[in-house]
């Protein structure tokens, strides 16, 4: 028996990346995430993607909520304003906007409704600790997280500090979350422990674990030497946040590449990874550029992945299988 979870990247608007990938990866196979994965995870977009895909929607349909509103979510700033409004008033969007299209994608719908096992990562600033939103299962005697709504789930893990206002939920006794990519933007590690946790290993109804994590569109081709190395946070801008985005993403791509050497639980990882991205496209590929350029740019790389992948037979056979866990 085997275990599979699928995990996916935050990263911003460059969730338009992993959503064309699945996209490619569900039409190739005629089928849907959500009958293949017995858990998925998801951080920041990445949990967006993950909620809608728990509840059956296409990834194409996610794709496409990038494509035609990701202007709404990250509107078009003048560069001064923008980073203005991000070093000291307060945010550099509304969630305002984020809210409405989550609203428009999920309604009412609460975790309970879940077709999957769930694992999306926040961080509870109220508690200072991560924070995991999952779908109530039986196995950890979880009684906490179904009675919650997909738009605030969605809210708190995405909700990237000088990015987004804090994320304050009303049924959580209004505590206050900030995006999950603090610590865990590649949700596989989180997916891994959960499962060993609770559903795989000795005495427990699975033996071995396959994890599928796609990664965010992400700048690898690094900066040139000679950077000053006084940097103020204006300075510094974007750069902060998405750096750390990148090494943590990486870091849990290097543990889980070398934990299977480590286990006596066989486990299986396989690593969607990043488009090259050249050093002319650079300003394009960021977390909040929106821009019908930005979109084509994004969803050509992810066309250009996504045909890749669709030809793996090591990931078509994550496809060519449907889960064993059933929702209770």
């Amino acid at each position: 028996m085997k275990f599979k979870i699928l995990a996916i990247d935050g990263g911003g608007i460059k969730g338009l990346y992993s959503s064309t990938i699945l996209e490619h990866l569900e039409k190739k196979h005629g089928v849907s995430c959500s009958d293949c994965f017995d858990m998925l995870c998801g951080t920041s977009t990445g949990g967006m993607i993950t909620l809608g895909l728990s509840l059956k929607l296409p990834a194409a349909d996610m794709s496409q909520i990038y494509s035609e509103r990701g202007k709404e979510i990250f509107p078009t700033q003048n560069k001064y304003f923008g980073l203005f409004k991000q070093a000291l008033w307060g945010g550099k969007f509304s969630d305002q906007p984020l809210r409405r299209v989550l609203q428009d994608t999920f309604g009412e719908r609460k975790l309970s409704e879940s077709n999957n096992l769930l694992c999306i990562p926040s961080y509870s600033i109220t508690d200072a600790r991560p924070w995991i939103f999952k779908y109530d299962h039986i196995e950890g005697d979880l009684d906490r997280d179904n009675k919650a709504l997909y738009v605030d789930v969605a809210l708190a893990t995405s909700a990237a500090p000088t990015y987004f206002p804090i994320a304050e939920l009303p049924s959580y006794n209004n505590k206050q979350f900030i995006d999950g990519g603090v610590w865990a933007n590649n949700p596989s590690q989180v997916g891994l422990i959960e499962a060993l946790t609770h559903f795989v290993g000795p005495g427990k109804p699975y033996n071995s674990v396959q994890i599928l994590s796609v990664s965010s569109l992400n700048n690898t081709s690094g900066k040139p030497t000679g950077l000053s190395r006084h940097r103020s946070f204006v300075r510094w801008r974007n750069d902060l946040f998405e750096t750390s985005l990148i090494g943590q993403s990486n870091f849990t791509n290097y543990f889980l590449s070398q934990l299977h050497a480590l286990t006596e639980v066989p486990i299986e990882y396989i690593r969607i990874p990043s488009e090259p991205i050249s050093a002319e496209q650079q300003h394009l590929i960021q977390l909040d550029v929106a821009t019908p350029r930005a979109i084509q740019l994004i969803k050509g790389k992810g066309n250009d992945r996504g045909t890749i992948c669709s030809k793996d037979s090591e990931i078509s056979k994550l496809f060519q299988s449907p889960k064993t866990y059933k929702i209770k």
